[in-house]
């Protein structure tokens, strides 16, 4: 890293709420840098000294990103005196500043910390301006003694800034105290950046704060893959696997010396097990026995998700409905009364089911009328009179429900008034306290809904409401923990209805075709004329690639006037591949929106954002109201302050999310996204490469996710080859969810007790 020290000169930009500052130092000799970075309260005229890398911006020319700074005591008295007269100690200009210097000379900043009450030596300076004095300089003093004390910890200035700005004062004591507590509380800090610090204050590699931190590190990240919870053999091997790899990386100086001792394989075992009991007594984490009698551990959270959702879903489909039915003829005649066409077997058994039950499943792949049951559902229910609500899990979804029905639908967080408070995370305003006014939900896209959101949904429907759930369950599933839908039909605890016809207009379309004939494990139907699935052969992934650029580029936009980046989605099962995610990003964003004098960019961690980039939003972020795989466009950037603002489509408009540069790990580009990433959405246009180089990936429902995003075609590039081992790996992910083997110990208790 180059190292640069000189005066701040001027600061071009700051921003009191990120820390983000653009500025200008000068160096000896008169020489001028500009300089971009994470810093306090920072005032012209101070000393510093930077450590970092030299970037060159293409608006604003070379710049230094800076990685580490200290600020630097003045060594002249000329020096100091320009320090003080900075203003960074509030109370202190530059015609006192020469009074502080011209009497205490290069003691000035002993005196005015340590002795302030000398300072009354000076003119014009009584008791109570030298406390204010001394005061200011204090707390001027201890942002900069965190930062520096987490610079030398290696933590990254943005992270810094946000510790900071979580614990105040309290910041480096906390983390002398326990320096893994930041992982679970305070955002972009996990285990990995606590351990560092935790081995440089030289906490033992085997303290059970270590340890217990590991536990719920991995409990959260198996989490993260769709778990809701973990074997308690898996869990105890990887945290060996964890502290031991991560023991390995500490165990050797920069010169390669051995510097700590590495534990022994299995070390950890013994000590986890105690610590695995220990907070389970104290209700950090819960025990239960799968149905092998083998132990498994749940972190609090999804232990209550779990138990608390059973019981609520059992309570609304054994509660007393609001309306009670009517005779069957009478029932049979309002449901067929004005349906065009009549409802088939199937669609009119699913009406029945949520008519006459507490809670109803209805599945179906595309085409089945899985959109005409519920209209036709809403109709019957505001005949009788009854108050429907209708939510879907995204933005997307629920403008599509809302477009199909001819009803309003939100999404789940808009339904249960979600709301933020700094300090106490996210919540919702309705809950069994504050219960949602309606007689009867319809949530569409359930395949989507993970355990936590699930259980809260559940808490705030009222008993007696009827309950209907609809989505596919052949689709691929939440990207949050837990497996609700498929859980929820195999627990054969609520009724289910499965529809399965494909009606004559959708039989017309190909991708509908083909998403059946997929699921039933047979080839798909391609290159049709005047039809709407194609399949292009290519078996080098280099020219995939480019094929794929091409389709979006001209081929696609020219066969039907679809808009390249509105219209066109490309879906790939992977990240790093020469046609994964990164890839493919990167390829489109150049062809797609090139680089030019009037397009501002901002770079950060290897990815350029640039206006007018299609983005997408890759975690949960409830300050915002901007969750996991909601996709807008960049339609502001402003490079030189850092700020970048995205406008995400809304239910019934768009809605403008502004981030800063210590949120931009939120984003990446979503030209091309995975097929996990895609889930709910739907697109006119879906290119997917399909190719061997992602056997591993390769699997059925991830085939029949991925082109059932389509809504007027679909485009695969590839092999036949690949496509054959998708269809023929009917394997669905191994996720750990205890849901439907609770839901059926429920249902099993209640026979007991009847």
């Amino acid at each position: 890293m180059e190292i640069v020290e000189g005066i701040l000169e001027h600061i071009t930009f700051y921003s009191e709420r990120t820390s983000y500052l653009v500025g200008r130092l000068k160096q000896d000799g008169e020489k001028e840098v500009t300089f971009v970075g994470y810093f306090p309260t920072l005032q012209e005229g101070e000393m510093l000294c930077l450590k970092g890398e030299w970037k060159v911006h293409p608006r604003y020319g070379k710049q230094l990103q800076v990685k580490e700074w200290e600020a630097v005591i003045p060594t002249t008295v000329k020096g100091l005196e320009r320090f003080l007269a900075s203003g960074m100690i509030k109370g202190v200009g530059p015609y006192l500043a020469t009074l502080l210097v011209k009497r205490f000379q290069m003691e000035t900043l002993e005196v005015i910390e340590h002795t302030p009450q000398r300072l009354l030596e000076v003119s014009g300076i009584g008791a109570k301006k030298a406390a204010f004095i001394h005061r200011s300089y204090l707390q001027n003093k201890e942002i900069k003694d965190v930062m520096l004390f987490l610079q030398a910890h290696n933590v990254s200035p943005a992270i810094a800034v946000r510790l900071f700005k979580y614990y105040g004062s309290r910041t480096i004591s906390l983390l002398k105290e326990n320096p893994y507590r930041p992982a679970d509380e305070v955002f972009g800090m996990g285990f990995l950046t606590a351990d560092k610090i935790a081995r440089k204050l030289g906490l033992a590699n085997n303290s059970p704060q270590r340890i217990s931190a590991a536990i719920l590190y991995l409990l959260n990240r198996a989490a993260d893959d769709g778990h809701v919870y973990l074997p308690e053999k898996e869990l105890s091997a990887k945290v060996d696997a964890l502290l031991q790899e991560d023991d390995k990386k500490e165990s050797f100086s920069t010169e390669g010396n051995l510097a700590v001792d590495v534990p022994a394989s299995g070390s950890f075992a013994g000590l986890t097990e105690e610590l695995l009991d220990e907070m389970a007594e104290q209700r950090r984490l819960f025990y239960q026995d799968d149905n092998h009698g083998e132990r498994v551990v749940y972190a609090a959270p999804y232990y209550h998700a779990e138990r608390g959702a059973a019981e609520k879903l059992l309570i609304l489909a054994k509660s007393p409905l609001f309306l009670y039915s009517p005779g069957e003829e009478f029932l049979n005649g309002e449901i067929l009364r004005g349906e065009k066409p009549e409802l088939a077997g199937e669609q009119l058994l699913a009406v029945k089911s949520a008519f006459h039950n507490g809670v109803t499943v209805i599945t179906g792949g595309p085409g089945t009328g899985k959109t005409t049951t519920i209209r036709a559902l809403i109709k019957l229910f505001r005949r009788f009179g009854l108050k429907i609500l209708q939510a879907a899990p995204t933005g997307r979804a629920a403008k599509r429900m809302s477009e199909a029905t001819g009803m309003e639908a939100r999404t789940i967080h808009r339904l249960l008034e979600y709301s933020y408070v700094e300090g106490q995370g996210p919540s919702f305003q309705k809950n069994e306290k504050n219960l949602l006014e309606a007689q009867v939900l319809i949530i569409d896209e359930v395949s989507m809904v993970d355990l936590i959101l699930f259980y809260n949904l559940l808490k705030a429907v009222p008993p007696g409401c009827r309950l209907i759930l609809v989505g596919d369950v052949d689709q691929l599933p939440s990207v949050g923990a837990g497996n609700v839908l498929r859980d929820v039909i195999a627990s054969e605890a609520v009724p289910c209805v499965r529809l399965q016809t494909i009606f004559r207009q959708a039989s017309e379309s190909m991708i509908i075709v083909n998403a059946h004939r997929i699921n039933r494990g047979e080839f798909p139907l391609y290159n049709r004329k005047q039809k709407d699935f194609f399949f292009i052969s290519e078996d080098d992934p280099e020219k995939v690639a480019q094929l794929i650029v091409e389709l979006c580029l001209e081929r696609v936009p020219g066969f039907g006037s679809f808009d390249p980046v509105e219209d066109i989605q490309v879906l790939t099962p992977m990240r790093r591949t020469p046609v994964g995610v990164e890839r493919l990003n990167q390829l489109l964003q150049l062809k797609l929106n090139p680089p030019s004098k009037q397009k501002n960019e901002l770079s950060f961690g290897g990815t350029v954002f640039r206006l007018g980039d299609k983005v997408m939003q890759i975690r949960n972020n409830y300050r915002k109201e901007v969750f996991n795989g909601d996709i807008g466009r960049i339609t502001y950037l402003d490079a030189q302050e850092g700020e970048i603002i995205v406008s995400y489509p809304d239910v019934k408009m768009s809605r403008d999310v502004s981030y800063d540069p210590a949120e931009l790990d939120e984003l990446v580009l979503s030209y091309a996204v995975s097929i996990h990433k895609s889930q709910g959405s739907e697109y006119p246009v879906v290119v997917m490469p399909v190719v061997t180089q992602h056997f591993i990936l390769l699997q059925r429902n991830l085939l029949y996710t991925g082109i059932t995003r389509a809504k007027k075609l679909v485009i695969l590039v590839g092999t036949s080859k690949a496509i054959g081992i998708a269809i023929h790996n009917n394997k669905v992910e191994k996720r750990y969810s205890g849901l439907a083997g609770r839901l059926k110990r429920k249902v099993g208790e209640d026979h007991e007790v009847l």
